[in-house]
């Protein structure tokens, strides 16, 4: 898939459309489902202004994780769009909106099949906000662990840990809902833990870690 990616983005640059086609038909499921973590019911409109800076930067795209830099411009947009409204990320949409993105063709590498479901998707937005992040990075998203650092401005160490803390934690919570313990779903999604907002504090920048 790297192999595919990298080869559409040389294509995409010498003007193939349907190379281009292909980068959007690729990337877009996973960054929708990221934004909608960051911005809600916006995320259509920031993933579309996200596309339109993609298209245009493009040709000065010179190498390293496509990926990568895809979610940066995405993620810049988002914050971008949450100072203009001057407020913090929510999900004013709790999980229907993510749910209807998990039902499209999964796309992202690396993505776990329990994460497509309605109760993790659900549940995501109850870690706290660096390990949500860190989760969706790297387990919707696809990125690996440098990748996700350099788009959080972390280590890579920090991203992989905040990713295994969250994925440990998503798992009890799961196994906790399997058990009929948690009720969650649209109308039983569980409280987000104390301090932190439904979806992620990112409008505020964290200082890099170290």
């Amino acid at each position: 898939m790297t192999g595919d990616l990298s080869e559409a983005v040389s294509a995409a640059q010498g003007g193939d459309e349907d190379a281009f086609r292909f980068l959007y038909r690729t990337l877009q499921p996973g960054l929708l489902r990221y934004l909608t973590a960051l911005v809600g019911a916006d995320a259509e409109d920031v993933a579309s202004e996200s596309w339109l800076q993609i298209s245009r930067d493009l040709p000065t795209f010179t190498g390293g994780e496509f990926r990568a830099w895809v979610v940066t411009i995405a993620r810049n947009r988002a914050m971008d769009h949450l100072r203009r409204l001057r407020r913090r990320p929510a999900l004013p949409v709790p999980v229907q909106a993510l749910v209807h993105l998990a039902s499209d063709a999964d796309t992202a590498e690396g993505a776990s099949e329990t994460i497509g479901t309605e109760t993790a998707l659900a549940l995501i937005a109850t870690l706290p906000p660096r390990e949500a992040e860190a989760v969706l990075l790297r387990a919707v998203v696809g990125l690996d662990a440098g990748s996700a650092g350099r788009v959080l401005g972390r280590r890579a160490g920090a991203v992989r840990t905040a990713a295994h803390r969250g994925l440990r934690r998503l798992a009890a919570l799961l196994e906790r809902a399997d058990s009929g313990e948690l009720p969650v779903g649209v109308d039983g999604v569980p409280p987000p833990r104390t301090g932190s907002s439904p979806a992620f504090r990112a409008s505020r920048t964290e200082p890099a870690d170290g």
